[in-house]
């Protein structure tokens, strides 16, 4: 428990109205996008700028109490769970777009700043920040950078380490650094920048941020491609590709996810199909059209059973607003659900798929699969009741025999949710253990009292 001096040294740096300490505010920021993790801070702040930041990282560093970072909570790996308690240090309130260059095509933003308000900004502009995790409509920046985000569009454009020119930072112990910056080359000195993407807030405190931007495409033309055999919709990802075709985005929806769609809201998806595959092309309209072309010709001489072209934008937002309800049917239907998302090299898709099948009869659970089948980034989910031990443990059979599974094809434990609480047992026991000991010294360093969103990564 942290003293009453302490709160009120809060209460001075970011004002009574920052600082939370209610039973409701406590529990309401206790826990995050997953199902699994629980703990309640001593107090929830709200600072405003960089120098509040800093006094707060002074003081609880020379206390040695926890800070958790937080922006808007959407991550589902346990990342802004405070699972030592302390401070949950929350920047939502940072969330000033500060520039816009359309000349240089880069935008400065406060890490609070919500995603979906940025694209909406950015459009009125004809420009686009590429990463789209679909957890948009709350996702703030700090933490898209931090957990270095993806989302469908990963397949042509990248994840966020690519769009970040460079970052303001707060470090545990309450320096202010700049890192990067505004230009597109930069190759002053070790490339430290890149070591805060993907640090799930272990090593300092977004503040602001300088993205890279891309000019909005001239058009998008949206192709859902119906299988028989979800395998067979694997193999249509690569085969696309290796043909010279790279759409914007590739998602793939099993039948289970399919028939929960429509069971929330009924949109034409073909119920009986054991997957679909959606692809979105995007660029020069005459390009667009070429593209859409191949993937029918492709997906056809493929496996495929019906391609249908979306004929207008409508239909094709049908289409993509029943794949970001994907995840909403998933954890509509079970009380614990243990998303993952192993990435494996695209070949293997199929084969992934095949040992989700596999070990969901052998341990006798439900398994359903969807993700962005593009860049072989799959989020296979177990449905399970963490109060039902019996088919609690099942379930953890079932997804380690998975992540095992996807490490043996090539894969990683994750591609886009990061480490936090949930992949911990595995990041050990795959991850060289030289690595894991730079990576510790390399905390060591930035935060000699591991404050910094302790707990997370590794034990």
């Amino acid at each position: 428990m942290i003293k009453e001096a302490i709160i009120t040294d809060l209460q001075r740096i970011v004002g009574k109205e920052n600082t939370l300490t209610s039973p409701e505010a406590l529990k309401a920021y206790s826990y995050d996008g997953t199902t699994s993790w629980i703990e309640e801070p001593d107090v929830v702040v709200f600072p405003t700028s960089a120098k509040e930041i800093s006094e707060i990282m002074k003081l609880a560093n020379a206390e040695k109490i926890p800070v958790t970072p937080r922006g808007g909570g959407t991550n589902v790996s346990g990342g802004s769970v405070p699972i030592q308690k302390g401070i949950v240090l929350c920047t939502t309130k940072m969330n000033k777009v500060v520039r816009i260059d359309k000349e240089n095509l880069s935008a400065t933003v406060e890490p609070g700043v919500v995603l979906q308000d940025l694209t909406m900004m950015l459009m009125k502009e004809g420009l686009f920040f590429p990463p789209d995790p679909q957890s948009f409509l709350g996702a703030t920046l700090g933490g898209i950078i931090a957990e270095n985000a993806g989302g469908p569009a990963c397949v042509k454009y990248g994840v966020t380490k690519q769009y970040i020119l460079g970052i303001e930072v707060v470090l545990p112990t309450g320096e202010i650094v700049n890192l990067g910056g505004r230009t597109l080359k930069n190759v002053v000195g070790y490339d430290l920048l890149h070591i805060f993407i993907s640090s799930e807030g272990t090593l300092g405190v977004i503040t602001k941020a300088e993205l890279k931007l891309r000019p909005l495409p001239q058009a998008r033309k949206t192709t859902m491609v119906v299988y028989d055999d979800v395998s067979k919709a694997g193999e249509g990802v690569f085969r696309v590709l290796e043909n010279g075709v790279i759409p914007n985005k590739i998602e793939l929806l099993d039948n289970w996810v399919i028939n929960r769609i429509e069971e929330m809201m009924p949109m034409g998806l073909p119920k009986d199909a054991d997957a679909v595959l959606l692809f979105e092309c995007d660029g020069i309209p005459e390009a667009v059209e070429k593209e859409t072309e191949k993937i029918v010709e492709i997906t056809k001489q493929f496996g495929a059973v019906d391609v249908r072209i979306a004929k207008d934008q409508a239909e094709a937002d049908k289409y993509w607003l029943a794949r970001r309800a994907g995840f909403a049917a998933v954890f509509g239907k079970a009380k614990t659900v243990m998303a993952e998302d192993v990435t494996v090299p695209r070949g293997k898709i199929p084969d992934l798929i095949k040992i989700c099948k596999d070990l969901a009869k052998k341990h006798n659970v439900e398994i359903v699969v969807l993700g962005h089948a593009g860049d072989g980034n799959l989020h296979p989910a177990v449905l399970t009741d963490i109060t039902n031990k019996e088919h609690y443990d099942r379930a953890v059979k079932a997804m380690d025999g998975i992540i095992e599974g996807a490490v043996e094809l090539g894969g990683v434990l994750s591609g886009e949710h990061g480490i936090g609480l949930e992949k911990q047992k595995f990041f050990s026991k795959i991850t060289d253990p030289v690595v894991v000991n730079m990576m510790k010294n390399i905390k060591k360093l930035f935060d000699p009292n591991n404050i910094m969103n302790p707990g997370k990564i590794w034990d």
